[in-house]
């Protein structure tokens, strides 16, 4: 980190000078920007602001880079690739912020300034950008006092619908005053140079109230053994108006005006100087607030008290540690650190997450970061564009669809397709932070049932479903009926389940008739997954008390072997017949065989119906026990047309849920097109499989996926 001194005009060399043996990067950004057309007191400015958080040569040699790039863009193109990747990531971060700058220029803040600041967050991948803006935007406020109104008030508004809020969420402090300050005296100059000359005409009396308040406090503390650092605070001039405003306040009833600031060394004696300051004057009751064990949002913790000081007048008191006072200050630059290379490191990752967690937009008052943390509701977004630059968030995952129905429900129904930067995309498409996403509909609103399926990708979110599910129950009851008994017999058929017991189908999902059971699987209120999962239960007997061990003359009894119940047989093994491949769920029966002990077939085996009819006898009851861990093999057909990839992309999916592929063999037929695959696989259940055919049948040029039927 290269230091410099306090703020001040001078130009690139002088400050070189001044810092000193600058790194060799540091220093070849120095005489790229000497040579260009940049402002040399704004670069001066943004180098010591960055000294000033503590950031790394890096960081301000990636400021310097920029003002290159953005007044040379063919020589930055020509020096980008022989600069170090992650200093190109640091400009490039700069170069996509000057985007979100030109959004607000065309639309305003009456167009979301809080999603153009999160727009801004989702495209910035290294959190030391947002430090070169808030420093660079700084430089830029300053420089603009002498800049007429017309050209300064459009950067003032910038700054204070974006650069403020974004340093007060870092918790920025002495930036987040500046900005503040700044874009308050150019957007209403008359309001703030009333305030500050009401603070100029008390400022005698004040510094008198709080020289004497130090005093009073100082003697206390160290009769207290309490060793402390006390100094006044000054109020900016932003905050005291904004107070007068939440509170319709007059200037002379704010009582924070007059503050000091408690340092001590431990948060133990942050309770003990409270302590002292309340024996010390009576407190104002109702303006307390413990930020210690409650910090804010942005990691501000301190202890704040208002007191009837002397003379009779208020006082505010800010007690926190030195520790407290320096993350205060610098918020998170006090916090960063940098890779120093090596591997990556958790910790450092979970401390960046934790800190582009604090960008987040808040409810008010909320400062319990830790409980935020520990829930869902901080899952990545996605920041998307409208065609007129509004920003949309949607969660991860999201796709266009999704953006349709969220943008209107009617645009959802009557989505079609959809373009993104452009380019037209599927419906299926999950967009990028940045892009922008135009919808095109059609006339008639008209969705799709598949849109419900989750194999098929459509929506992800929530409230998209329910958005098509209300569409849906709104037409005839009929013909969700009938919607329903398709996807039905259509699951019974993929599973090869013909003669499977749906009678308490409808009493497992609190439903009371068939038809309502198929009402909820045409709405994807019950998914073919569930329907197959709880076949497999219902085909499971209830657990059964374990016997007593029986004579071992006696033929007669229960053994339990796997996920199987054997009725009638003694300690015989049992092995799933091959010819059928029975999984949990399926109507079973055995077959005692010479040699192999009890072959299981499914009830409708063409294979067992040839045994049965040779040797009845052999022919004995077999159920379903508990669930076993075991896998079982099971046969699945798929048809379709040929594609380049095709086979790749089914044995991948398969892989990738999990399913293990024993064999496999495709046939194409070249005079059609079409392709036949079928493939052996070991799965758990009826829901491994159901899921895995949905998937499968979803899939581009895949006409049907299926179990291959007994015998």
């Amino acid at each position: 980190m290269v230091q410099a001194a306090p703020y001040t005009h001078s130009g690139l060399a002088e400050w070189r000078e001044r810092a000193g043996n600058v790194p060799p990067l540091l220093g070849d950004a120095l005489d790229a920007a000497a040579s260009a057309a940049v402002n040399p007191a704004e670069c001066v400015d943004v180098l010591e602001l960055l000294a000033m958080l503590g950031c790394d040569a890096q960081t301000q040699a990636a400021a310097l880079w920029f003002e290159v790039a953005r007044l040379e863009p063919a020589r930055w193109a020509e020096r980008e690739p022989t600069l170090p990747a992650e200093l190109q990531r640091l400009v490039g971060g700069q170069l996509a912020a000057e985007r979100v700058w030109a959004l607000h220029a065309q639309h305003g803040a009456d167009h979301g300034a809080e999603g153009l600041r999160r727009l801004l967050l989702a495209i910035i991948r290294d959190l030391r950008v947002v430090f070169i803006l808030l420093a660079r935007q700084l430089a830029r406020m300053r420089a603009a006092s002498n800049w007429s109104d017309a050209e300064r008030q459009p950067l003032a508004r910038l700054t204070r619908d974006i650069h403020a809020p974004l340093a007060n969420r870092l918790g920025i402090w002495q930036l987040k005053w500046a900005l503040e300050d700044l874009s308050f005296r150019y957007l209403q100059p008359d309001t703030y140079k009333r305030i500050a000359r009401l603070l100029d005409e008390r400022r005698v009396d004040r510094e008198d109230f709080i020289r004497e308040s130090l005093a009073v406090l100082q003697r206390s503390l160290e009769a207290a053994g309490i060793r402390a650092d006390l100094a006044g605070r000054p109020k900016h001039i932003y905050s005291i108006w904004k107070k007068m405003q939440r509170k319709s306040l007059e200037f002379s009833d704010l009582y924070d005006i007059r503050a000091v600031r408690v340092l001590v060394d431990s948060v133990a004696d942050c309770y003990g100087a409270l302590g002292v300051v309340h024996t010390l004057w009576p407190h104002l009751p109702g303006e307390f607030d413990d930020y210690i064990a409650r910090p804010k949002g942005n990691d501000y913790r301190s202890l704040h008290t208002a007191v009837i000081g002397p003379r009779g007048k208020t006082l505010e008191v800010q007690i926190r540690t030195h520790e407290m006072h320096r993350v205060n200050e610098l918020g998170v630059a006090a916090h960063w650190r940098y890779k120093e290379g090596g591997s990556g490191d958790s910790e450092f990752e979970a401390k960046i997450a934790w800190m582009r967690r604090l960008l987040e937009p808040r409810p008010e008052g909320d400062a319990d970061l830790a409980a935020d943390l520990h829930t869902e509701l901080l899952e990545d977004r996605v920041y998307l564009l409208t065609p007129k630059g509004e920003v949309v968030d949607l969660p991860h995952g999201a796709t266009v669809l999704d953006f349709a129905y969220h943008v209107h429900t009617e645009v959802g129904h009557r989505c079609r397709g959809a373009k993104v930067n452009g380019r037209i995309v599927p419906l299926t498409y999950q967009p990028h932070s940045g892009d922008r996403v135009e919808v095109l509909t059609a006339k008639v609103a008209e969705p799709s049932r598949d849109w419900l399926s989750p194999h098929h990708g459509y929506l992800h979110t929530s409230r998209a479903k329910d958005k098509v599910r209300a569409w849906f129950r709104r037409i005839a009851y009929d013909a969700n009926v009938a919607a329903g008994r398709a996807i039905f017999e259509k699951e019974l058929k993929r599973l090869a389940l013909p003669t499977a017991d749906i009678s308490k189908l409808p009493a497992h999902f609190h439903l009371k008739t068939h038809d309502e059971l198929l009402v909820a699987l045409a709405l994807s209120e019950v998914a073919p997954g569930q329907i197959a999962r709880v076949l497999q239960e219902a085909a499971a007997p209830p657990p059964v008390a374990t016997p007593l061990p029986a004579p071992s003359s006696q033929r007669q009894a229960v053994r339990d072997h796997s996920a199987l119940r054997i009725e009638g047989v003694g300690n015989l093994l049992t092995t799933l017949a091959r010819c059928c491949q029975p999984l949990p769920g399926d109507p079973v029966r055995g077959f005692v065989t010479r040699g192999r002990g009890v072959s299981v077939h499914r009830a409708d085996c063409a294979s067992l119906a040839r045994l049965a009819h040779r040797d009845p006898d052999r022919v004995i009851d077999v159920d379903w026990g508990k669930a076993s861990a075991q896998a079982y093999e099971v046969d699945i057909e798929l048809h379709g047309y040929d594609r380049k990839g095709l086979q790749k992309d089914v044995t991948s999916l398969i892989t990738n849920l999990g399913t293990h592929i024993i064999a496999s063999s495709t046939r194409v037929f070249t005079h059609t097109g079409e392709v036949e695959m079928r493939f052996t696989l070991r799965v758990r259940d009826f829901e491994q499989l159901s899921s895995l055919l949905g998937r499968l049948a979803a899939m581009p040029n895949v006409v049907d996926a299926r179990r291959v039927s007994a015998g």
